[in-house]
């Protein structure tokens, strides 16, 4: 009863954090689209954009300063590239790990 349980919360852990991650994606490429257009700044989806990306944009230039060339900025492709690593390895392995639970199968106890 436990591994099946414990399966489950996996899987629901794994669901839950490739929606928050693919919505991320999202809204990275939502907030490109909008930096080539030249939004009103006191939009309200502007706004959420902006305070949802730029915190992460700023880190990451901080961290990666050559990512900004002769004023184009290349951090929203090293955030993509960084939320697919992340969604691949943490988002696949969780995966993995329910279906190796799968496979134990009810009442094997595991730990």
């Amino acid at each position: 009863m436990g591994g099946v349980v414990l399966r489950q919360i996996t899987l629901a852990i794994a669901s839950t954090l490739g929606l928050l991650l693919t919505t991320y994606r999202w809204i990275v490429i939502g907030s490109v689209l909008l930096s080539w257009v030249n939004p009103d700044p006191y939009n309200p989806i502007v706004r959420f954009l902006r305070s949802v990306t730029e915190p992460v944009f700023h880190r990451v230039r901080r961290w990666m300063p050559f990512l900004v060339l002769s004023g184009i900025d290349l951090t929203p492709i090293a955030v993509l590239v960084g939320v697919e690593v992340i969604r691949t390895v943490v988002v696949g392995s969780l995966y993995e790990l329910a279906f190796r639970l799968a496979a134990l199968g009810p009442g094997t106890f595991v730990g």
